[in-house]
């Protein structure tokens, strides 16, 4: 008799990897060949969260844990670009979140469940610092695409800008599109 619940999280481990093979598909309107992953915009938008709670005087650990759940919901929709949005209704995140962890020991599901339901209300520091790195990270991505050529960017950067909560976030936005994606060299 296998263990339910170590099932459970293995299964879950695999539904994860599948981020790591979604492409980012908004980046192919611009001209983007290869964009990255969405597991790799995840992972940016977890430090980039816990680098601005500790900035706006949060918990930088809070920040990064609800951030690393908030794109798990497209293992199954996929990473939709915000073009289908005429057509489709958005999926409801803790709809697919509870879908996605029903099969899973009750203390991991509860964690989850309650991190996606936390980021979604948006009411807490860390879940605006989550939401706000989510956006942030879009828009380094925009600024290093920018910087290699591609020129059918500036529409992600503008919306993202206008749309930041946190002020950590709006002075990080408006150093980072004048700022050399390899500046990180020099200092």
């Amino acid at each position: 008799m296998p263990d339910e619940d170590a099932v459970g999280i293995a299964a879950f481990g695999y539904k994860l990897g599948v981020l790591k093979r979604i492409r980012r598909s908004g980046w192919w309107h611009a001209g983007v060949r290869d964009p990255e992953s969405v597991a790799e915009h995840s992972m940016r938008v977890a430090q980039v969260a816990a680098m601005l709670a500790a900035e706006e005087g949060a918990n930088p650990e809070r920040a990064a844990f609800l951030a690393l759940w908030h794109d798990t919901q497209e293992t199954r929709t996929g990473d939709l670009p915000h073009t289908v949005r005429p057509y489709l209704a958005k999926p409801e995140p803790r709809d697919i979140t509870a879908d996605q962890t029903a099969k899973m020991p009750e203390r991991a599901r509860d964690v989850i469940r309650a991190a996606v339901d936390e980021l979604e209300l948006c009411e807490s520091v860390e879940a605006q610092c989550a939401q706000d790195a989510d956006a942030l990270e879009m828009l380094l991505q925009a600024v290093e695409y920018r910087d290699i050529g591609v020129h059918r960017v500036d529409g992600w950067i503008d919306s993202t800008r206008k749309n930041l909560r946190t002020e950590t976030a709006r002075r990080v936005a408006e150093v980072a599109v004048t700022l050399s994606p390899l500046a990180w060299r020099y200092r």
